[in-house]
């Protein structure tokens, strides 16, 4: 049995190596062929590669954000045009009824110069002018459900939008430009004046 442990090797019958000799690969080219060192041609493809890719990577995420960036604006510009068909669409559904409402605006007119006369309503007979009273008021309920308000009430502020003032009256301070008397009541459907009230507006003495 050999000892592997001696400095010395068994090769062939009878010859003898040292271990230092047997590690020695200087003058053996069994091995060169198969390995292989990487060129420095090679180390700049590599790194040309990751250069690439980095790049690609670079224009992938700009795209990416590009794309979120749109897609959120297109979501933002669908909601704003849904929520402005949604209003159109209330509008005229509130509003639908205005020509309908401004036919009816001679009748309230002609039933207010009715009331307006006291002493002349007074002489009519008591159940015929509750009758009519109560026509009056079922009429006007309706046409307030619709969204119709008056407007032309005494000590209202003159507001040019609201107000057309026919005349003035002299008044003592506190009452100038307020309405002093309603000429015409006037009315505004839903926030839309469709006929201002024409008043008297008290002026400085």
């Amino acid at each position: 049995m050999t000892d592997t442990n001696n400095d010395e090797l068994n090769t062939k019958e009878g010859e003898h190596i040292t271990l230092d000799e047997a590690l020695d690969t200087s003058n053996d080219t069994q091995y060169s062929d198969d390995v292989q060192f990487e060129s420095v041609d090679e180390s700049e493809n590599i790194a040309a590669t990751v250069k690439k890719l980095r790049e690609k990577l670079r224009i992938c995420e700009q795209e990416k954000k590009d794309n979120l960036d749109g897609w959120q604006r297109m979501r933002a510009d669908f909601a704003n045009a849904r929520k402005e068909e949604e209003t159109r669409r209330g509008d005229m559904i509130k509003f639908a009824s205005e020509g309908l409402v401004e036919d009816m605006l001679p009748v309230l007119d002609s039933f207010s110069m009715a009331f307006a006369n006291k002493e002349a309503w007074e002489k009519v007979d008591a159940s015929w002018r509750k009758g009519v009273e109560y026509i009056y008021t079922q009429m006007f309920s309706v046409l307030e459900s619709r969204g119709l308000s008056e407007i032309g009430v005494v000590g209202e502020k003159i507001d040019p939008r609201m107000h057309i003032a026919m005349e003035g009256v002299p008044t003592d301070e506190s009452n100038v430009d307020t309405v002093v008397e309603v000429v015409q009541k006037g009315y505004r459907l839903h926030n839309k004046v469709i006929r201002p009230a024409k008043v008297k507006a008290g002026v400085q003495k």
